[in-house]
């Protein structure tokens, strides 16, 4: 059986003080989960967040990495930076990264790579923009992403990437995929990953929905039998509200 990972992207969000408040009321709401927790916050958040979460069942990610070990990269954070900080999952590949800053399928799979040699885990996301899936190239799209982020990764290190799989459309909009339509790529992710590494691998790889995912929907989405899972954007950074989505996962 896949255990569910619920995590959280903060996004550009939260100052030291404040993260360590929305923590401090996250811990007590869900430390009976039977589901994987992640925070995955900004890096000025990790030492408050370490703090408060010691000892508890919640886990701490970043939300991007480079590649390199170190190196004339200004604002950027490596590996081992991470790893000192107390990090242990690390968001790559996310759209808005994609969207913004450049990134590509290529410099995605270079970071999967060094984040993986690292010892670090990996929530790989992947996803269409409105119009490819209104051209209908949805399913062709997202395994060549994931195809492409996961180019000489073994099938031992793919044990520790677990995938989002994220509509663009339904980033930030307040429009989520249908619960049929969530399933019907996270299926086609998990058919990409049987054609790379083999059924086992396929049936043992988490595949999470993020698009818009919250306390309302949440129960629908995660009780279809390709979804492992959700990263979570607007509704983790109240307490509450994610606590709901922990808790349907638990049940899911």
């Amino acid at each position: 059986m896949r255990k569910p990972i619920i995590a959280g992207n903060w996004k550009m969000n939260k100052t030291p003080s404040e993260a360590r408040e929305l923590v401090s009321a996250l811990v007590p709401l869900v430390k009976d989960a039977a589901c994987d927790v992640v925070v995955c916050t900004p890096a000025v958040d990790f030492a408050a967040v370490s703090e408060v979460i010691k000892g508890t069942n919640i886990k701490l990610g970043a939300e991007n990495m480079h590649w390199k070990e170190s190196g004339a990269y200004t604002g950027e954070l490596s590996a081992a930076m991470l790893k000192e900080s107390g990090v242990e999952y690390v968001i790559l590949g996310h759209s808005e990264r994609r969207q913004y800053f450049g990134e590509t399928d290529v410099t995605v799979n270079k970071r999967v790579k060094a984040a993986l040699a690292a010892g670090l885990k990996v929530i790989l996301c992947v996803g269409e923009m409105l119009a490819d899936r209104e051209n209908g190239v949805t399913d062709e799209l997202v395994a060549l992403q994931t195809k492409i982020a996961l180019k000489d990764v073994s099938a031992g290190e793919l044990k520790n990437v677990i995938i989002a799989y994220e509509p663009v459309w339904a980033i930030g909009t307040g429009k989520t995929a249908t619960a049929e339509q969530a399933n019907e790529v996270c299926a086609v992710i998990r058919s990409t990953i049987k054609a790379l590494y083999g059924a086992e691998a396929a049936e043992g790889i988490t595949i999470q929905y993020g698009g818009s995912m919250n306390a309302k929907n949440a129960a629908e989405l995660l009780a279809q039998p390709d979804v492992d899972g959700g990263l979570i954007g607007g509704a983790s950074l109240k307490a509450p509200d994610f606590a709901v989505i922990v808790d349907a996962a638990t049940k899911g």
